[in-house]
């Protein structure tokens, strides 16, 4: 993997900041690979053919990078911490979207977020992690914000820190919490 420079990586995100509109197209080529690295994680547990490969998660996160405005980018770590958000976002989107089509379709709708399912079937961990998650997050909005962040994005613990703007060591605590809470939950409605 290639390795990049976090300060220029940072500069380009604050010139993006600061409406230099060409500058999210000389960022994307120098976090390309980490962006890559961050879809693979997400993907492993999709199912073999699954539509959506690594370099279109990629891409679609691209697109709607595109979109974003009025973010006050910081540094590095808060932009990969975004990244990741919309990775978990698209997927979490495309299961919901094969089940429906697979359930029928247009047939009564219900809010999958108010009905966590754990299933065999391909797809379903990324709904059933999805709700698990957004229940953790009403009750524990920072440790699951650190869960995501260390899990989906492959952040650093000192990386979480500057983002959330606290300890090292917080983030430690709220991870090991917020795995363990989440682990119980998973492991609930599998039975």
């Amino acid at each position: 993997m290639e390795t990049f420079d976090p300060a220029a990586v940072t500069g380009l995100l604050k010139a993006w900041t600061g409406g230099d509109l060409a500058a999210l197209d000389r960022l994307i080529p120098v976090v390309y690979e980490e962006l890559r690295r961050m879809a693979r994680r997400y993907m492993r547990n999709e199912r073999a053919g699954h539509s959506l490969q690594t370099t279109a998660l990629v891409n679609e996160v691209y697109l709607r990078l595109v979109d974003v405005d009025r973010v006050n980018w910081q540094d590095r770590a808060q932009f990969f911490a975004m990244c990741s958000t919309m990775m978990r976002r698209i997927l979490v989107d495309g299961a919901r979207a094969r089940r429906s089509r697979k359930r029928g379709g247009g047939m009564e709708r219900v809010n999958m977020d108010e009905v966590p399912i754990l299933s065999s079937e391909s797809g379903e961990w990324v709904v059933a992690l999805d709700a698990a998650l957004n229940e953790f997050a009403k009750l524990a909005p920072q440790p699951a914000k650190v869960l995501e962040m260390r899990y989906f994005g492959g952040l650093r613990e000192d990386e979480i820190a500057a983002v959330l703007k606290t300890s090292t060591r917080t983030i430690e605590r709220h991870f090991h919490f917020a795995k363990t809470w989440l682990m119980r939950e998973l492991s609930r409605q599998a039975t």
